[in-house]
């Protein structure tokens, strides 16, 4: 095995975690952790390939998005309503004690997030889903 795909493998698996503590923490963000993951493990083996397909991980949180280059509306909606409730309870507890600063930063990644899955990450159908 090269030295190239030992990269790869490496470097997907590290996108593997931090996408899958992602999924819980939506300060860190799943689907980009989860394409770079797929684009190391097609570079450096097949089978790696074909098991993160087949992952429940992927189906849920991908595969729409890599097969039909958007998000089911549950999806996004899921996603928003984490982040907002997660971001928002940070923005409280540090507002609470004076900290504006780390209030005004949480605010503005709140907003990219919002602008960005509510206008550049189009929205598909459920029967065009991917089943």
């Amino acid at each position: 095995m090269g030295i190239k795909k030992i990269i790869f493998i490496v470097v997907g698996c590290i996108c593997l975690a931090l996408g899958t503590v992602g999924v819980f923490l939506p300060i860190l963000p799943t689907t980009p952790f989860y394409l770079i993951t797929l684009y190391c493990f097609a570079r450096s083996s097949k089978r790696l390939e074909d098991w993160f397909k087949g992952t429940k991980l992927y189906k849920k949180h991908l595969e729409s998005f890599v097969e039909k280059r958007g998000m089911l509306p549950q999806t996004k909606a899921s996603i928003l309503i984490t982040v907002t409730l997660l971001m928002g309870l940070g923005i409280f507890f540090m507002a609470r004690k004076g900290i504006w600063v780390p209030c005004i930063i949480l605010g503005v990644v709140w907003a990219v997030h919002l602008i960005y899955f509510l206008f550049f990450v189009k929205t598909i159908k459920p029967e065009e889903g991917v089943k």
